[in-house]
């Protein structure tokens, strides 16, 4: 039997387990309805898949993780891991994270660290009419394709300032909402930035005094848990005060990574799991919820008493033929713009120079609302996507 028939055969028998559930459910109330919660656990026992020896289960489910490597296959693992508490837990020991494997599987992928070897390749599509914008990742080597939906983001505007709320969501984009994950926030002029996570991003994170109280979850049982303000990245762009001919220049300083981080065998913070109150599944696939609210803390506990990475744009050069600035985006950019930049680590981290050599995250346009944007390690694609939403924003003062 082909892992694919496998995995068909776990959707039929897991399938119908959960429509009779949901019809016996509706058929009652108070009393009769805990007794139905118990129903699955029990429809689990008389299943075939219940009596498989645990040993070949997880090697089952492993073989399964490796053989469907990428989207829209990829799905297949969500879907596993969706099945019970059990497959879960096999599920999320076989993934590996971004860093290591380069794949996005689970949404708190979104939060950790890109991959150290080579680059995730994604691309943003803006929606001018509702000030919307989609965060992909690319399916196929061409520069866009259907994409697989990560990320979106909502452009708020402000009497002083300007917010773009970023969701898992691409309809439901509010900040009262679960999927609700984090923002960017300017100042007036549209020269400084500063990235807020929801969630603390490492051990010890302070929250931001200025946050607005927000309680996620409402409709849940458990304990309601505050969304806060979790600064993790501050964003500038240089005034432009003589009004002179040239490219932006933007600085980045990333709170919650140390600049040791882009060192060899330098680590940065990774995120394992969303609080109680968030989703740990992709809005396309039936949510489930994280038990737990785990961090990985073998290094954020030291983040805010080392220097933090600075990230700086590289600097383009003067083309005399072609009468402007150029940068080498390897094919991935080819519409000219003020918006495209790539960011390097600034020499004022004391790494080596072949380490700043490394374009960390490029972004670019290819159409009239259309952009590419790659990132690695160590930023996620959360912090990446919200450093190009600082590009899209009107910058009165630096043009």
């Amino acid at each position: 039997m082909s892992f694919r028939s496998l995995i068909q055969d776990m959707r039929d028998e897991f399938g119908s387990i959960s429509r009779h559930t949901l019809r016996s459910r509706s058929h009652r109330s108070g009393n009769a309805s805990r007794a139905a919660a118990a129903e699955p656990s029990e429809a689990m026992d008389q299943s075939c898949w219940a009596q498989l020896p645990p040993e070949l289960l997880r090697e089952v489910l492993v073989r399964i993780e490796a053989s469907e490597s990428w989207w829209p296959a990829r799905k297949d693992v969500v879907s596993c891991a969706g099945v019970c508490r059990t497959w879960r837990g096999i599920m999320k020991e076989a993934v590996r994270v971004p860093e290591v494997s380069g794949k996005l599987t689970f949404p708190i992928s979104l939060k950790q660290p890109g991959p150290r070897d080579g680059t995730l390749k994604c691309f943003i599509r803006r929606n001018r009419t509702t000030q919307t914008y989609y965060l992909y990742i690319g399916l196929t080597e061409a520069l866009t394709d259907d994409g697989k939906f990560l990320l979106a983001a909502r452009k708020c505007r402000k009497p002083t300032c300007t917010d773009y709320l970023i969701s898992l969501d691409k309809i439901d984009m509010s900040k009262g909402s679960s999927t609700y994950i984090g923002k960017l926030r300017s100042n007036f002029l549209g020269t400084k930035f500063t990235v807020y996570d929801a969630h603390p991003p490492y051990d010890g994170a302070v929250v931001s005094k200025s946050r607005s109280a927000r309680v996620i979850g409402l409709n849940q049982v458990s304990p309601r848990i505050p969304a806060g303000n979790y600064p993790v990245s501050h964003i500038s762009y240089e005034l432009n005060v003589l009004g002179s001919r040239g490219p932006r220049r933007m600085n980045c300083v990333m709170d919650s990574i140390p600049a040791s981080a882009v060192e060899e065998g330098g680590k940065a913070p990774t995120q394992t799991e969303f609080p109680l109150s968030s989703l740990d599944s992709f809005p396309s696939i039936p949510f489930f919820r994280s038990k737990s609210a785990r961090i990985d803390t073998t290094s954020q506990s030291s983040t805010q008493k080392e220097e933090r990475l600075v990230l700086k744009n590289k600097s383009p050069r003067w083309h005399e033929q072609l009468q402007c600035w150029c940068l080498n985006f390897r094919g991935r950019v080819t519409v000219a713009s003020v918006k495209n930049f790539q960011l390097v680590a600034s020499d004022d981290n004391g790494s080596g120079n072949q380490e700043n050599d490394k374009v960390i995250l490029q972004f670019g346009k290819i159409g009239k609302d259309l952009f590419t944007m790659d990132y690695r390690y160590p930023i996620s694609a959360f912090q990446a996507f919200a450093i190009c939403l600082s590009s899209f924003d009107t910058k009165i003062a630096c043009e």
